[in-house]
């Protein structure tokens, strides 16, 4: 039997990366991405390795987008055995001057589609008994930047959300955990005709006691641990992968 992983924001960043990690290790994809662009050139790359891959445009914060994916998942490969919630968006700005709808975007995306997303895969995984669900949190969640209220609250409440699914799903063999990135570098990692080569300074990597900065594959890696028998008593966790960087005590140089 072929596992299945869903992927949200699959085709880009982050999320290509969570994609082609699960298809070399023999999964079959379902990604969804609202670009359509970046979601082809996905497929075509995991069958160019021999993997069987599906992509759906859709917008996690859009209901109809999010049923119309899970009846396809059902359809097409009818189970799911990890669920990977990826999709995020940014919208900086003062929250003295940031309209309440760009709030309410970002939220919409980051969590409320993150919960839609999880509903509709715990109710397969209740079937099968078993599932992991991952939630893509961040460093954010627990340290900031000025004016990007809306991403931190957003990545904070992955974290309480994730909890609280790990307590209500497990009684259904259903795994809950998030992960949440430092700095990870995906302009190299994007679709085709976005992709470059990044370029950072010593004091980025100085930055980080391990000396350099993330990669999404540092991300996948760890996605793919967490869904691992190996982790099976792992749940309601979040696992920091930043390369030390939020553990790192920094003053200013004068």
């Amino acid at each position: 039997m072929t596992k299945v992983a869903a992927v949200t924001g699959g085709a880009q960043g982050i999320g290509r990366a969570v994609s082609l990690a699960f298809a070399s290790a023999g999964y079959d994809i379902a990604a969804a991405d609202p670009d359509k662009e970046g979601g082809l050139e996905l497929v075509q790359e995991i069958r160019r390795l021999g993997g069987r891959a599906m992509y759906v445009p859709a917008d996690v914060s859009k209901e109809e987008d999010v049923e119309r994916w899970f009846k396809l998942i059902r359809e097409d490969f009818g189970r799911i055995d990890v669920l990977v919630n990826n999709a995020g968006i940014m919208r900086p700005g003062s929250m003295l001057e940031l309209p309440l709808a760009a709030f309410d975007e970002v939220l919409g995306v980051n969590l409320r589609g993150t919960y839609m997303c999880s509903r509709l895969a715990a109710r397969l995984m209740k079937e099968q008994r078993s599932g992991v669900i991952l939630n893509m949190s961040s460093t954010r969640a627990l340290m900031s930047e000025p004016d990007t209220e809306s991403y931190a609250a957003s990545k904070g409440g992955l974290l309480s959300l994730t909890h609280a699914m790990a307590v209500s799903l497990g009684r259904y063999g259903i795994r809950v955990n998030a992960i949440s990135p430092g700095w990870i570098e995906t302009s190299d990692w994007q679709k085709a005709s976005a992709r470059r080569k990044p370029v950072h300074s010593e004091r980025d990597r100085l930055q980080h006691p391990a000396g350099r900065v993330g990669a999404p594959p540092d991300i996948a890696s760890a996605c793919l641990y967490l869904a691992s028998d190996q982790a099976s008593f792992i749940t309601g966790q979040n696992l920091v992968i930043d390369g030390g960087m939020t553990v790192k005590m920094i003053y200013e140089e004068e």
